[in-house]
């Protein structure tokens, strides 16, 4: 199954991005996350996705006489473009694009709805959720260098590990070319 084929499923991209931020997650865990995808299939796709080397075995122990695994997210097998993105059709592009609008949607109403494990209103100033669209005019040299500031911003801080204070806070971003 190609890598695009593999994440672009709702249930498998939602899996995937439950492990963002270096997680190690149980597919216990990944219930209380996903409380909405029902047992057996969030463990007919962790199995594709360990399968396919998305997701690793990051320990094990005996629950009640049963293996229960954790898993990890390997990033590498779990990113969707680089080389192969070059030879997609535009009608690939599209449904790749769609579905990673459809699950910032999906994200965006389960924060709104209170499912994401807080039963209170939202408060997006509080909570740091924004979304915005700025114009910047810039040659191709500076487009990179752009690139290399934000890439080199997020990576500082990607090597956070949970703790005191801390909330796992997702990032997604779109860049696109002007008309």
């Amino acid at each position: 199954m190609p890598s695009a084929d593999l994440i672009l499923h709702p249930v498998r991209l939602r899996v995937v991005q439950a492990f963002l931020g270096e997680r190690v997650l149980t597919t216990a865990d990944l219930r209380a996350e996903l409380p909405d995808v029902p047992a057996a299939t969030l463990y007919r796709h962790v199995g594709v996705l360990a399968d396919a080397g998305v997701l690793a075995v990051a320990g094990e122990r005996k629950v009640r006489g049963a293996a229960e695994r954790s898993y990890r997210l390997c990033t590498d097998a779990a990113s969707i473009g680089g080389g192969d993105a070059a030879s997609w059709s535009a009608e690939e592009h599209r449904r790749a694009f769609t579905t990673f609008v459809v699950s910032l949607l999906g994200a965006f109403d389960r924060y709104l709805d209170g499912a994401a494990r807080n039963e209170r209103a939202p408060d997006l100033e509080g909570d740091g959720v924004g979304y915005r669209q700025t114009g910047l005019w810039l040659t191709d040299e500076e487009f990179l260098d752009f690139l290399t500031d934000l890439r080199e911003v997020v990576a500082a801080r990607t090597a956070n590990a949970p703790g005191a204070g801390r909330r796992r806070r997702m990032v997604s971003s779109v860049l696109l070319p002007g008309e």
